[in-house]
């Protein structure tokens, strides 16, 4: 299981220690009307925005109990990192292989904390809400552009796909195509690429999506 953050610019962050959980909070929003004689009556509106929250820590020393990879960030940098795209306005994207999380999110929250003995060891709690896109349409463009047509949302699938630390062919094809079952139809595509086992990706392979 891989925990990793990558902004619209692919500067992505692994985190190299996983957290012991992952607590996913979602709500459901009323509102409170008063009814003469009658009490209060909540009457649904629909499901807020999901919470997603973990702990863990940047290590200054690599040590292979617990550590996924030996190459670690920098603690303060990665630190810095976080606290950038808090401030900043972009959603990232939150994928935890093995799991359907794989979903854009604002950083809305993050403390960090140092501990005695520890000396470089960074640790932190962050907490991401799920992130919705929105386009404000124009009046021309809810009743059709000046030609009489109207305008479709239409994102359109990258050509290919530059492989990234933490990344799995699940977690590809979840983020690319939708799905990560389709994974397989992505491993048929570029097979003379990745070789014979799937699980074996390298960062910095060029993958082609399927069509």
């Amino acid at each position: 299981m891989n925990f990793t953050l990558e902004d619209p610019n692919n500067v992505s962050l692994w985190f190299p220690v996983n957290p012991s959980e992952v607590n996913i909070r979602r709500d459901k929003s009323f509102e409170t009307i008063s009814i003469i004689r009658g009490g209060e009556l909540d009457v649904p509106q629909g499901v807020k925005v999901k919470e997603i929250a973990f702990s863990s820590f940047f290590p200054a020393v690599y040590d292979a109990s617990y550590c996924k990879y030996q190459l670690l960030p920098d603690p303060q940098t990665a630190m810095n990192q976080l606290n950038t795209w808090m401030e900043g306005s972009d959603p990232l994207r939150l994928i935890i292989t093995g799991t359907d999380v794989n979903v854009l999110v604002m950083l809305s929250a993050h403390n960090s904390s140092f501990k005695g003995g520890e000396p470089g060891d960074v640790y932190f709690d962050l907490i991401f809400r799920t992130w919705k896109d929105y386009r404000i349409r124009t009046l021309d463009e809810s009743s059709g552009n000046s030609a009489g047509q109207t305008r479709p949302d239409i994102k359109l699938i990258s050509a290919t796909y530059q492989v990234q630390s933490g990344d799995s062919l699940w977690s590809i094809a979840k983020m690319k195509l939708g799905s990560g079952s389709r994974w397989r139809e992505l491993y048929d595509g570029n097979r003379t690429v990745i070789g014979d086992d799937p699980d074996l990706i390298v960062p910095g392979q060029e993958l082609v999506m399927p069509g």
